[in-house]
């Protein structure tokens, strides 16, 4: 590693995470009512509270707790299926051989259920502003394939996209919105949670999340009849009789009243969790300044992140060479230069753990015959087309010059300058 030649930096004697549980002297408190009261399985005080926090802090009218945000976003497909193109026959998916339209620079998490419910995503473009779907390209989409009626998009990072022109692109074209709200929990778009946005929104409690259960996610929904559906469902569609009886199709995705415990004694500390992560983003914007480097941006006026994870993108004259495979990276150091996986490599060094941007989700392989659009409207005949470190497409672009920073809400002042310190080596 380049970096090593002209620095030695002491590593962290404990780990400096990406982004840990952050736990508290009262956390299994309401798990530990769940043991003694010996409510242990998929009903509890915990899920009732869990749920109606989660109301309250969001402003809608149901939350049902999953065991996972994928469980979370799989059920709003099959909703979001059932409503546009009716119930299906047993053995075919909800959104059998229809087209939906997805954020591209994503966890796979957000594009997976699309095709657990027998959908075929077409990928959409990023935006340089916030990293997140480009309404612009949404709108090619539609202009392409006039057939898409259900929209699904992310906040990436904690960061909102720009939800009224995504909304009103949907408007025009009577498509309905799925939100994946799984990083961006406590974050806000003119003064509105995000998680409220579409017909049918998405949370986590993923260990590496904002607010953590170790695991879950709930679906929220302002339409009661979507939410007892949902409840059906994550409960193997059991029919209300006295034996088990079953009409449909039906899943083991309902939370336990032991995550939700955690989750219920998560909740009263989400505005901390903010604030620490919003102390770390500024942090590194201010270490970071006279670098050729920029953070990961949003639009101060109408969102304000929950700054789940702080990222940094380098100039393109900055980037020294870097090819990446499908499993593996090289990169060519260069005096005054550096790339992504320099600056990780010096991270990891010291006992820090980063990690690149998500990998585009027309850049996988699983995905790669899949439709692309970016704003021309060339979309997939164009996703090889970078030279130099230059890219044709957004999400492309900021995936070869991006990555997340070490953003954990415990990392202490000290530790933060350090991992700053070795980032500004790598340029020297």
């Amino acid at each position: 590693m380049f970096i090593s030649e002209n620095h030695h930096f002491k590593q962290f004697e404990q780990k400096v995470w990406l982004s840990s549980p952050t736990m508290y002297p009262d956390s299994m408190d309401y798990v530990m009512e769940a043991y003694q009261a010996n409510w242990m399985s998929t009903v509890g005080a915990n899920i009732n509270q869990a749920e109606k926090s989660i109301c309250q802090k969001i402003g809608c009218n149901h939350a049902v707790a999953l065991s996972t945000g994928t469980a979370a976003l799989h059920l709003a497909m099959k909703l979001a299926g059932e409503q546009l193109y009716g119930k299906p026959a047993i053995g075919k998916g909800a959104l059998d051989g229809h087209l939906v339209a997805a954020s591209d620079m994503t966890f796979d998490a957000t594009v997976n259920p699309i095709v657990y419910e027998g959908g075929i995503p077409v990928f959409i473009d990023t935006e340089y502003d916030t990293w997140n779907m480009d309404p612009v390209s949404l709108e090619k989409a539609f202009q392409m394939y006039p057939e898409i009626k259900l929209v699904v998009t992310a906040h990436l990072y904690g960061t909102p996209g720009k939800v009224d022109e995504i909304k009103e692109v949907c408007r025009k074209h009577g498509a309905i919105i799925i939100e994946d709200a799984a990083e961006s929990l406590g974050a806000s778009y003119k003064g509105i949670q995000t998680g409220s946005f579409g017909m049918y929104n998405a949370i986590s409690f993923n260990g590496n999340k904002i607010i953590t259960g170790s695991s879950g996610g709930m679906l929220l929904t302002d339409s009661a009849e979507a939410a007892e559906k949902v409840r059906k469902w994550s409960t193997q569609s059991r029919e209300r009789a006295s034996w088990y009886q079953h009409e449909e199709l039906g899943y083991n995705y309902r939370m336990s009243n032991v995550i939700a415990g955690i989750v219920r004694g998560q909740l009263p500390h989400l505005e901390e969790h903010i604030a620490r992560k919003k102390a770390i983003y500024q942090r590194y914007q201010e270490g970071l300044q006279d670098l050729p480097v920029q953070m990961n941006p949003y639009d101060g006026e109408n969102s304000e992140p929950n700054f789940w994870l702080s990222c940094m993108l380098l100039d393109r004259d900055a980037m020294c060479p870097q090819v990446r495979g499908e499993r593996d990276v090289l990169f060519t150091p260069v005096h005054g230069k550096s790339c992504p996986t320099e600056i990780l490599e010096a991270i990891a060094s010291i006992n820090a753990e980063g990690r690149p941007i998500w990998k585009p989700m027309h850049m996988q392989p699983i995905y790669r015959m899949n439709p692309f659009v970016v704003r021309d409207g060339t979309g997939r005949a164009r996703t090889n087309a970078y030279i130099d470190g230059g890219c044709a497409d957004v999400g492309m672009d900021i995936f070869q010059r991006g990555l997340c920073l070490p953003s954990d809400n415990k990392m202490t002042p000290q530790q933060q300058d350090r991992i700053i310190d070795v980032i500004r080596a790598c340029f020297e």
